[in-house]
């Protein structure tokens, strides 16, 4: 069975999902940040493919994804990175990239690629769902690739519970329409939409991401929601310090606060 579905059939609530970008803030990280992110209890990991041109990200993450590319990181170089990851990481790891750099690598290769190495999902935040359902999803259920769609409070009902029919990972709640980063904390707005997706009871488990960043913003979302997600702030505690380890510790404490 996908480590996705697995873990969401053990794990119902509180599930923490950290993203980070591959090659930042070294180009040889990678592998490292996975293994402290699993050692020190993180659910799932989402790999984040470094592009040019990321629409959907704030500063933070537009930075780390520039000195990434800098650093010389592609997508050969992060599948090569990746190629022996199974050996000693056991939770599940999702890819997370534009279309750009996917299909300049082929999605069938990319898909063929994930699956001999052990990724088990993709988020592609600007895969058009129609698309998706006509011309990928065939070739993703093929190599057993989960892609997670993104929901938006611009969403509409009916676009919501097509992705939650035409998906079975999990669904990735954006809490609000702007691009990425911190927040101190989820306005009465925000609290209202995640209540109303709460009360559609989709078949699909949600993580709530965008803002994600202590723990005030983590407990509002893991109690609308299965689980978190967080990329800003894990970004930024990489570029703060000089070294992983410390650099997670420094996450499990903002996220005690």
């Amino acid at each position: 069975m996908n480590r996705i579905k697995q873990l969401f059939e053990k794990k119902k609530k509180d599930i923490l999902s950290i993203y980070f970008t591959a090659g930042f803030p070294r180009l040889d990280d990678t592998c490292n940040i996975i293994r402290e992110l699993e050692a020190n209890g993180i659910d799932l990991i989402e790999i984040g493919i470094p592009f040019s041109d990321p629409m959907a990200d704030g500063p933070t993450i537009q930075d780390s994804g520039t000195t990434a590319l800098r650093n010389g990181m592609t997508l050969k170089i992060l599948f090569d990175q990746l190629k022996d990851i199974r050996k000693d990481v056991n939770i599940p790891l999702i890819m997370m990239g534009y279309l750009n750099p996917i299909m300049r690598y082929g999605f069938e290769n990319f898909c063929k690629k994930c699956n001999e190495i052990g990724i088990d999902g993709a988020i592609i935040p600007d895969l058009p769902f129609n698309d998706y359902i006509n011309e990928y999803k065939a070739i993703a259920d093929k190599y057993d690739i989960k892609i997670v769609m993104l929901i938006t409070p611009e969403t509409s009902d009916e676009r919501i519970r097509l992705i939650d029919e035409h998906t079975d990972g999990f669904i990735y709640m954006v809490s609000s329409a702007s691009t990425t980063g911190a927040q101190k904390s989820f306005d009465e707005k925000k609290q209202e939409y995640f209540r109303k997706i709460n009360g559609m009871n989709l078949r699909n488990p949600r993580l709530i991401g965008f803002g994600i960043s202590n723990k005030a913003t983590l407990d509002a979302a893991q109690t609308n929601a299965s689980g978190a997600i967080i990329g800003s702030k894990f970004i930024t505690l990489l570029k703060e310090h000089t070294s992983i380890k410390d650099a997670v510790n420094a996450l499990k404490e903002t996220l005690s606060e």
